[in-house]
């Protein structure tokens, strides 16, 4: 059956911008999650591996090994499309999507609607502003990778509540805001995590979507390098799933594939010059509806 006319290319085949340099990213800051296990112990740790933010914690552990390289072309194969927060790359002349509805089957996260996604209501009490007096933080900004790191190792006195807000604060900074270690976080945000329970249970995943998305929509892929804010890891993983025989090869999968798909591969150690190559070579394991790139 021929394919409905699709949107035009970003780039022309053929033409699309080689991976000169690596992309960078802010995410799984390496300092950061040695404080955080240096400094919990053995059963805060356990508790939040246990919680609904458990899939962060769990991806440090694989040691992911992340390839630019493949996540660039992929970048590079992108359909210009209208939608603002979904990505869509042509693969072996056949489109395929990355939108919240992947993201949210990839991470198992909590993606639901919620009004006033990025500015939710939390009153500064006595209680916050101790705390953030005990992070050195300003009261009216968001606690930095910097200085949540800088904290746990000024923690060992705090209350155990006290200790689980530094965790959740660390993975919200390391991996769904994932920016510059030095950059405040969304003051708004952060300051949810006042509320154990609230925080643990807001649509994270949503709001590490949004992010990942507004940083990509507005990098210029034709320079040498670039920098992407968010968890840019995931897109790595989407590449590995949408294209299961690339996935097989490069991508270290993991025997019984764990749930969910985030932790079913290690990633690739190694930039390979041949990805390119590959990608066009691949069978999709899925094709979306080629209607709802408009």
């Amino acid at each position: 059956m021929d394919l409905p006319e699709l949107p035009p290319r970003m780039f022309t085949l053929g033409e699309e911008p080689d991976a000169i340099r690596s992309i960078s990213y802010h995410s799984d800051d390496t300092k950061l999650f040695k404080a955080l296990c240096d400094c919990l112990t053995a059963d805060e740790y356990d508790d939040l591996k246990a919680s609904k933010l458990r899939v962060f914690i769990k991806f440090k552990e694989l040691d992911f090994g992340w390839t630019s390289r493949l996540v660039h072309f992929l970048l590079c194969f992108q359909l210009d499309i209208k939608k603002k927060f979904e990505l869509w790359s042509l693969v072996v002349s056949q489109p395929v999507r990355f939108s919240l509805i992947e993201f949210e089957h990839l991470t198992g996260l909590n993606c639901d609607y919620i009004k006033d996604l990025e500015n939710p209501r939390c009153e500064v009490t006595s209680e916050m502003a101790a705390f953030w007096e005990k992070m050195r933080v300003d009261i009216d900004t968001g606690p930095s990778i910097e200085q949540i790191t800088e904290a746990f190792y000024n923690c060992d006195e705090w209350s155990p509540d006290d200790r689980m807000r530094l965790g959740y604060l660390a993975i919200y900074a390391g991996y769904i805001e994932g920016k510059k270690f030095s950059s405040a976080t969304s003051a708004s945000l952060a300051r949810l995590v006042m509320d154990l329970e609230k925080f643990e249970n807001y649509p994270w995943g949503r709001v590490a979507f949004k992010v990942l998305m507004d940083s990509l929509k507005a990098k210029d892929l034709t320079q040498t390098g670039y920098t992407v804010d968010g968890f840019i890891q995931v897109l790595q993983v989407w590449a590995y799933y949408a294209m299961p025989e690339l996935g097989a090869n490069y991508g270290s999968p993991i025997p019984n594939r764990p749930s969910p798909l985030l932790l079913a591969y290690r990633g690739g150690k190694r930039q390979r010059k041949c990805f390119k190559a590959a990608i066009n070579k691949q069978v999709l394991n899925f094709t979306p509806k080629t209607s709802q790139t408009t």
